[in-house]
Formats: C-alpha cells, structure tokens, sequence
C-alpha cells in the first residue's frame, strides 16, 4: 500500500481499518511504515508504503474489489500512471497464483523490481517465495538499491 497525497498516513491506517472490518478478510500481519521517493511523473511527494499479509475467504478477483473500492473511499482518481495519489492498494500475491486476467495480474508484475514493496514485503513474510522466480524477497532486494526505503516515523511528517 502506499500513499503521497494528502494525509499519507492517515490514508493508510484507513485501509487497514478497512480491510480488517470485512469479514471476509483477517490482518495477519503488518510491515512497518516506510518512506521512499516516488517513481513516475516529477513533482510529486514521497510516499509511505507498507505490507499488510493478509488471509481471505475471498477470491482474487474479489479481493481486488474490494482494494479498488477502500482506495475510491480514500479519493484515489485514476489520472495518469504511476502519478500521485492518495491510496494505492496493490495485490502482490495470493497464495503462490500465478494469473493473468485483465485488470489482474499475480503475482504484481513488477513487485521483484520495487524495493519499497520488498522491504516491508520481507519483514512481514519473510518466507515468502516469488511464485515465478522462486526467491525469497531477501534475495530479490540483494540484486537492487534499496538505500532509498527509509523507515518513517510519525514526528517526521
């Protein structure tokens, strides 16, 4: 999840808040909060990102859903890729799947790629294994600069 727009992390203890009201879905676990630089379009703020592990009765498709919904409630408009925005709420993996559907994709296509997804990735599941590529997010971040993912701390804005 990340967020650069607005109350950044009021944004995301939102979505958080959110997904463990369904009852569909229990938080199993949370990464801490980190702060990196965004990718994308120049002039936009720095992000907050974090990992929430999360175990559904639901499909992937409809957690999906209910992503896009938690991010609507939170404003998020769709204007450009890889823009500002105030909540992004993104499906790495469920379950080891490998799909491709339209709109949906698993696991994330470039989640192997993304230091501020494979920080707090490693932190809260560190066994986790890239369905494709086989290697945990540990092994992954070894071949990228993730000196750029700083842990935030609610005094530093």
């Amino acid at each position: 999840m990340g967020s650069n727009l607005g109350d950044r992390a009021g944004h995301l203890l939102g979505a958080v808040t959110a997904l463990a009201r369904r009852p569909e879905v229990r938080l199993a676990g949370l990464s801490l909060v980190y702060e990196t630089e965004p990718l994308g379009p120049p002039g936009q703020g720095p992000y907050l990102n974090a990992v929430a592990a999360l175990e559904t009765e639901c499909d992937p498709q409809e957690l999906l859903a209910t992503l896009l919904a938690i991010e609507r409630a939170h404003g998020r408009v769709r204007r450009e890729r890889w823009g500002p925005r105030t909540l992004d709420l993104d499906l790495l993996d469920f379950g080891g799947r490998v799909l491709e559907r339209p709109g949906l994709v698993l696991p994330h296509p470039r989640l192997h790629e993304r230091p501020f997804v494979l920080v707090p990735l490693a932190e809260v599941a560190p066994g986790w294994r890239h369905p494709v590529f086989g290697r945990t997010a540990q092994e992954l971040l070894k071949e990228l600069d993730s000196s750029g993912v700083r842990p935030w701390h609610p005094a530093s804005g």
